[in-house]
């Protein structure tokens, strides 16, 4: 599956990162500790959270995650847009919980 497609199944917020959407993703990582999705999350997951900023951006692309998913209707800032397009990597936004959306997440990638 690819971002594009996770995307449309669950209705997300594209907010950034466009050329990123054909993105595969195999699999997902729900943490908004930096440090630990920085040492934990494999390449081609993709992160929940509820941080906004650009730093997020910056471990997205040193784990090459396939995308983002910003939770409870929390809105990406400036800079982090800036940084999701540069390095193509999409920003998605979700009202839901981390809890409700990584668990519609996990049963759409292992259903």
């Amino acid at each position: 599956m690819n971002v594009s497609q996770l995307a449309g199944l669950l209705g997300l917020r594209v907010f950034g990162g466009e050329t990123g959407l054909g993105n595969e993703i195999n699999g997902g990582y729900t943490s908004d500790l930096l440090s630990d999705v920085m040492g934990h999350a494999n390449a081609g997951c993709v992160w929940v959270t509820l941080q906004t900023h650009k730093n997020v951006l910056a471990i997205a692309s040193l784990k090459e995650l396939a995308a983002v998913v910003i939770v409870k209707g929390y809105q990406p800032e400036p800079d982090m847009l800036e940084q999701s397009s540069i390095e193509g990597i999409p920003v998605l936004g979700t009202s839901e919980e981390a809890f409700e959306i990584t668990g519609k997440i996990y049963q759409l990638l292992n259903g």
